[in-house]
């Protein structure tokens, strides 16, 4: 006894296709993703540092000075001093106190190397504390 079963043209037949829509769905979310993190990652190498469009942090009542201008000049407030005479100059205006932040004004022209020599000065004098001053940048309204 035998069973014959009836074929029936309404039945799906396999498919040996891939379905590609997820793959095209998660290179799409790739090529977002890359998009948005290339221009991240590259580094631009020119310099020109002399402004700063950050809030300017409060100043102390009487701010310490020591200014540096592009002819290699130095001045502690008001008062030009040598380099030698540096830490004598800022003891007699802080009191000798070297808690005190010191506001370095450096010209722009002046080279980043030379502007370094000054800083290490002021710490191999005690003066640890030590801010660079700027030009306050103001963007257009």
């Amino acid at each position: 006894m035998a069973i014959r079963l009836a074929k029936r043209d309404d039945d799906f037949a396999e498919t040996h296709e891939i379905n590609v829509t997820p793959f095209i769905d998660v290179m799409l979310v790739l090529l977002i993703i890359f998009m948005v993190a290339a221009p991240l990652a590259t580094v631009d190498v020119p310099v020109n540092l002399p402004q700063a469009s950050a809030e300017p942090a409060a100043r102390p009542e009487k701010p310490i000075f020591v200014t540096f201008k592009a002819d290699r000049s130095l001045a502690v407030d008001d008062e030009v001093v040598t380099r030698d005479n540096l830490a004598a100059a800022l003891d007699a205006v802080t009191g000798a106190d070297r808690t005190q932040r010191v506001l370095l004004r450096a010209d722009q022209a002046l080279p980043y190397g030379e502007v370094m020599a000054l800083m290490n000065a002021l710490r191999n004098a005690g003066y640890v504390k030590v801010a660079l001053v700027a030009i306050e940048m103001r963007s257009a309204p």
